[in-house]
């Protein structure tokens, strides 16, 4: 039960960084703000950390969380919010990080000998298909659109999928040596090795665009409490504990639940073909889990 209330837990604060990512666009350029989200949650659990006196990475395992933690947030949503903004649909960029935990299944057999059964990669399969449904009108709309950027086409479809090469090795640096740290001194330390990346982005990219609002300042706080802070963490504990392609799967339902809460929060048009995604990503999530 307590397994599974996490899971629902994460799967919904993991969706929602969808409507925080559209909420900031007037007001705030996308790696400042993603600065101060994960400056803000490596702070807080620095806090949390102090005050529970618990041990700190050090030496080589120091180094090791700041480049977990680079990739686990700041390199995907980094290069994601970038390739976004160069004119890539935000409908493929979610389509691409649905192949995330498939990814992630392939390589943790390998790595940690987990291994899929073949219900198991039948639930991926149907995983893929459901967000595939979810995300049709918005992958339709995106071939009737002209990118807006000034890179390349070949190079953002690069850098989106290097995007989703770096969660994944950063969810399974996870499963290494790095599980043995006490999370709170690990979040802290791999937040902001998320924060530098952001850092470094945001000054190439020359941004600086920060204009304050309350829906500004209302997506700040939630990005720092509850996407940085509770749902990696929760993402976290789940790749420690169980397998990682398992853990992973739950992105599966993300893509829909945005598309829900577009349709509650933003007015977007829910149609039953994704409805029918959602079911067909649900059932899929639960092949792969069970």
């Amino acid at each position: 039960m307590l397994a599974s209330l996490i899971a629902a837990v994460f799967v919904v604060l993991w969706s929602t960084g969808f409507v925080v990512a559209r909420a900031i666009t007037p007001y705030a350029d996308p790696n400042l703000f993603l600065l101060a989200r994960f400056g803000g949650t490596a702070l807080i659990f620095a806090l949390a950390a102090l005050i529970a006196r618990a041990t700190w990475p050090s030496g080589r395992d120091l180094g090791k969380h700041l480049v977990a933690g680079a990739l686990l947030q700041g390199v995907y949503l980094g290069a994601g919010y970038w390739a976004v903004a160069q004119g890539l649909s935000a409908g493929v960029m979610a389509l691409l990080g649905a192949l995330q935990p498939l990814a992630t299944a392939a390589v943790a057999a390998p790595l940690f000998g987990e291994r899929l059964s073949r219900r198991g990669w039948t639930g991926m399969a149907l995983g893929l298909a459901g967000v595939v449904l979810v995300l049709e009108p918005k992958l339709t709309a995106a071939t009737a659109s002209t990118p807006h950027g000034s890179a390349p086409a070949w190079l953002v479809v690069l850098i989106s999928i290097a995007a989703i090469g770096a969660i994944t090795a950063g969810t399974l640096f996870q499963k290494t040596s790095l599980a043995k740290a006490d999370i709170r001194s690990a979040s802290a330390v791999q937040n902001f090795g998320a924060a530098l990346v952001a850092g470094v982005l945001a000054l190439a990219l020359g941004e600086h665009r920060w204009i304050a609002s309350p829906a500004l300042w209302g997506s700040l706080a939630w990005g720092i409490v509850m996407l940085s802070g509770v749902s990696v963490t929760l993402l976290v504990w789940m790749v420690r504990r169980g397998d990682a392609a398992r853990a992973t799967a739950l992105m599966f339902l993300a893509p829909p639940l945005a598309a829900l809460q577009g349709y509650v929060g933003f007015g977007e048009t829910l149609v039953p073909l994704q409805i029918a995604g959602f079911v067909v990503a649900l059932l899929g999530v639960l092949l792969a889990r069970s």
